[in-house]
């Protein structure tokens, strides 16, 4: 029986590939700052609309550094209900989290609550759009201005949105964007960061290579997140084929829709209205008291016929062993608690199959009102 996991790497064919890389094997320049990073990065430049952009090993590397480059001190405001990477490049940078609720509509910072846990501590802002969702981003920029703080983007979701026509990393003073396999858009690992403040760009380029400028010039501490070459061929292939697999990942997810929209106890992800969406990922919520079937009990109806959702984002991060003892989750996130506690990605990825999505949702509504699978099944 095949499997069917959560999220599937796309990619170019082998002899796209090969024919990418083929003149690395002459020229023998495989990492730092070859031409191929350098091609790719001004392509995402111009694809994500947007000034300025600059190339990391992977997308927490490149938060980590955003961090960094901004010599930030204190408080970051921040949402527990996204992946460990976001709460610990704030940690490892020095940096106190202080999470804030979310919202039931979108799974996004709580504008609303923001205000009350910011102190004269407070130095930045760090929402996350989760599964493409975008963050109420005119708000959090206004509350930003007004108390002078910094606001970083995790937009590893986001790649290639944009609201009301302009692009997602034009928000805040900077984005990072996460280039990894389960991503729409992979360079097998990768990341990269949007900034306002051209002068940054120095500041990246050192922290990526050691803080060297020079043969004989270290200015600073810095730490090893190039991009190499293999990475960027790989980019350079996905990056040929990313509206295509956008175009999939949005007829996959409309297929959902039709099958799960009216299902009692099963609420699917809303569109979000003046949002290009880029269909990352299929999330839904399953109310127990309404259909009767727990979500580990789906989970367990979905694996016996070889299929494997996630638990995304499940625990919160500040439930983490690392972090539990100094946050009461339920207590200070109810909303983001009481989603955790729900919330199942379904899988999805360019190639996804029809038959494959009748199987999942089938074994779903199986597995949450006890009718008999059916895998055949026409959308009108």
């Amino acid at each position: 029986m095949e499997r069917i996991n959560v999220t599937q790497a796309s990619l170019p064919t082998l002899e796209e590939y090969m024919a990418e890389v083929g003149d690395l094997f002459d020229s023998h320049w495989i990492t730092n700052y070859g031409s191929k990073a350098q091609h790719l990065q001004k392509k995402l430049t111009a694809y994500l609309g947007v000034e300025n952009f600059f190339l990391f090993v992977n997308g927490h590397t490149a938060l980590e550094l955003a961090l960094q480059a901004l010599e930030l001190e204190g408080e970051v405001i921040t949402t527990p209900f996204t992946f460990a990477s976001t709460t610990h490049a704030i940690v490892r940078n020095g940096l106190t989290p202080v999470f804030c609720d979310i919202r039931q509509e979108d799974f996004t910072l709580d504008v609303d609550k923001i205000e009350a846990l910011i102190t004269e501590k407070t130095c930045a802002i760090l929402p996350v759009h989760v599964y493409g969702n975008l963050c109420q981003v005119e708000a959090i920029a206004a509350l930003a201005k007004k108390y002078h703080l910094k606001v970083i983007y995790d937009a590893a979701h986001a790649f290639g949105e944009a609201y009301q026509g302009q692009p997602v990393g034009n928000f805040g003073d900077i984005s990072m964007f996460s280039f990894h396999a389960t991503k729409v858009f992979n360079t097998i690992e990768g990341g990269g960061l949007s900034f306002q403040d051209a002068s940054l760009e120095k500041k990246f380029y050192g922290l990526t290579n050691f803080g060297i400028y020079g043969e004989d010039i270290v200015e600073l501490v810095g730490a090893n997140g190039k991009m190499n070459e293999f990475q960027a061929a790989m980019g350079l292939c996905n990056l040929r084929k990313v509206g295509a697999d956008i175009r999939k990942r949005k007829a996959l997810s409309e297929l959902y829709d039709a099958y799960l929209a009216d299902i009692p106890g099963i609420r699917v992800n809303q569109a979000q209205a003046g949002v290009k969406r880029n269909y990352s990922y299929y999330p839904i919520l399953i109310d127990e008291k309404i259909c009767g079937s727990d979500r580990d009990q789906v989970i367990a109806a979905l694996q016996a016929e070889n299929i494997y959702p996630r638990k995304y984002f499940y625990p919160l991060t500040s439930e983490f062993a690392c972090y539990q003892k100094d946050y009461d989750a339920k207590k200070a996130t109810p909303v983001a608690y009481e989603i955790s506690q729900r919330v199942l990605t379904l899988p999805l990825y360019p190639s996804l199959t029809q038959e494959q999505v009748e199987k999942i949702v089938t074994t779903l509504i199986h597995a949450v009102q006890g009718e008999p699978p059916q895998y055949q099944w026409a959308v009108g």
